[in-house]
Parts: C-alpha cells; structure tokens; sequence
C-alpha cells in the first residue's frame, strides 16, 4: 500500500537524493553553477563568472544570467521530488555583472496549487541586483524519487 504524502513530507523525507539530483544537473555543472541552499520551494546558487561569460562589451552575457536565474527556479520548483517543467518566464536585467564577481540567485516560491506554482527570483553581486525572473511551472504528476519506503 502506498502512503501519499504531502509536498513537505516528501521534501523532508528524500531530501539528501532531491539535493543531489538537482545539484548534479549537467548544464548548471557545465557553467560552474553551485546549489548552495535547497528548502522547500526555495533554492539559491552561485556563479563565478569567467572571461568565456562575458560579452563584447566585457560585462557578464545575459544568458549567463539567465541560465543562473533558471537553475535556482528549477531547483526551487522541483525541491518536493515532483517532476516541475517551466511554462513561462520574464526576466527583468537591471545592471550588469562583472568578470569574477560571485553572481548569486535565489528561488522562491510565491504560491502552488496541484498543477501550478508561482516563483520570484532575484540575481544580485556584491549586494547589487542585477535581475529580477518571475516563473510559472506546470507540476506533473510524476514523482523523480520514490514516495514509499
């Protein structure tokens, strides 16, 4: 017989395997992207942006933003071990980063229903914000870790 659990109950229960899939995510690796925080419905990562991010005029490229901006949503809106794809995005770009200066983003969740949940994310340096990402994923009905033990 299988037990249904509530979001945080699963969260907690699996948390160390929902941490490592999400931190092993190959693109976010790929860039050097770290998960420093995962809770429920919220994430944070740091990036340490190299001369290969930047663009012609020597400021991080926004996709490098972006894609930062992304993994923490990712992370945030998949941290119940229940498969979440994005549906939509809208990324503010406020100021620019700069070559080897720590870009840190956090998720965080505004509201989820059963199908849908709401993220804001913020991108800053050194305590300046360079971009701000609101979110929407669609929560399919699949679990990425086991519900019963």
């Amino acid at each position: 017989m299988t037990i249904q659990l509530d979001d945080q109950a699963i969260h907690d229960l699996h948390y160390d395997e929902i941490k490592q899939v999400l931190k092993d995510e190959p693109f976010a690796s790929f860039l050097g992207m770290k998960l420093t925080n995962l809770g429920p419905g919220t994430a944070e990562a740091e990036l340490i942006p190299d001369d290969r991010m930047l663009n012609a005029h020597g400021t991080v490229h926004g996709a490098i933003i972006f894609s930062l901006a992304d993994y923490v949503f990712a992370a945030a809106s998949n941290s119940y071990g229940k498969t979440a794809v994005g549906v939509t995005t809208n990324v503010n770009f406020i100021s620019a980063g700069k070559r080897g200066r720590t870009l840190t983003a956090n998720a965080r969740e505004i509201k989820k229903n059963h199908k849908l949940a709401w993220y804001k994310i913020d991108v800053q340096s050194e305590n300046e914000l360079i971009a701000t990402m609101e979110a929407m994923v669609y929560r399919k009905s699949h679990y990425f870790v086991k519900q019963d033990k």
